[in-house]
C-alpha cells in the first residue's frame, strides 16, 4: 500500500470517527436536557408532596382537636 493511500484511508476513518463523535455529542446534549426536565419534575413533585402532606397534617390535627 502506498503512503497516499494509507493517509487516504487514515484519512476516512478520521473522517468517520469525527462523524461518530459528533453524533454522540448531540446525542449527550439531548440526554442532559432530558435529565435537567426530569429534576425539574422532581422538585415540583416533592414540592406537591410536600403540600398534600402539609394538609393532611392539618386534616389530623383538626380530628383530633374535634374529638
Amino acid at each position: 500500500m502506498s503512503a497516499s493511500s494509507e493517509s487516504e484511508v487514515l484519512a476516512q476513518e478520521l473522517s468517520s470517527v469525527s462523524d461518530k463523535l459528533a453524533a454522540l455529542e448531540t446525542r449527550i446534549r439531548e440526554v442532559e436536557a432530558v435529565i435537567d426536565r426530569l429534576e425539574a419534575a422532581a422538585e415540583t413533585t416533592a414540592r406537591a408532596l410536600e403540600e398534600v402532606s402539609a394538609h393532611w397534617d392539618a386534616v389530623y390535627r383538626a380530628m383530633r382537636r374535634a374529638e
